[in-house]
């Protein structure tokens, strides 16, 4: 009998292309740092496909794919001494600065990938599926759900020490900013919004812009230079 041929998904290219990137980065380096956690997010949204847990597993890795394809777009942006979006820009500027720890990283990455890509990948996949960003909020939240689930664990494996440390380090003030929750509440409206706004390209341009800067300003503050 013929060995059956493994069927390669969308979802298993992008997941190639940022396990060779892990391959290829220095573990220190702050793209390096992100990608291995949006690898593990990533994985954990395939295996939710392919369990079954998505209504529409359809939508779900059409979502999934064009969400990764923004962050890997800015990776090659960056490779080809091109500028990526605004919202990536700290991250690579600083990716290899001494006085930034690992989790500014993770969390810098974070929070460009979901306050400005998320909402555009909604968009992209209302395009691709001639469907409606209402038609995705199972899809959406699902993800979401997973995203803040890592989280905690995210935290706790780059942060290293005893909690009663940790209440002193600056670090723990600074993240203290930011939320994911409030990131992907707010990833939610910009999609509604610019898919509200699709058919006036000039004033959905200008909130996208506005949206990739404003993302990119709150990226800077998370990989503020702290002492060690």
């Amino acid at each position: 009998m013929a060995q059956c041929e493994q069927v390669l998904t969308p979802v298993d290219g992008v997941v190639s292309r940022m396990r060779a990137l892990d391959a290829a980065l220095p573990a220190r380096d702050g793209v390096a740092v992100f990608n291995r956690v949006y690898l593990a997010v990533t994985e954990a949204v395939d295996g939710c496909v392919d369990a079954g847990r998505f209504a529409d597993a359809r939508a779900a890795i059409t979502l999934d794919v064009r969400f990764a394809e923004r962050y890997l777009a800015a990776v090659d942006a960056a490779e080809e001494e091109r500028r990526p979006p605004a919202c990536w820009r700290p991250l690579f500027q600083f990716r290899r600065h001494p006085g930034v720890r690992p989790l500014q990283f993770a969390l810098a990455g974070i929070n460009a990938h979901i306050g400005h890509d998320l909402a555009l990948a909604v968009v992209d996949t209302c395009r691709t599926l001639a469907c409606e960003p209402a038609d995705l909020e199972d899809e959406f939240d699902r993800v979401g759900d997973l995203l803040v689930s890592l989280e905690e664990r995210i935290r706790e494996e780059l942060t290293p020490g005893p909690d009663l440390l940790r209440i002193a380090d600056p670090l723990t003030h600074l993240l203290g900013t930011w939320s994911l929750e409030r990131a992907r509440d707010g990833a939610w409206t910009a999609a509604r919004a610019l898919w509200a706004l699709r058919r006036l390209p000039d004033v959905a341009g200008e909130f996208a812009e506005r949206l990739d800067t404003a993302v990119g300003f709150a990226g800077r503050m998370l990989l503020t230079p702290l002492p060690g």
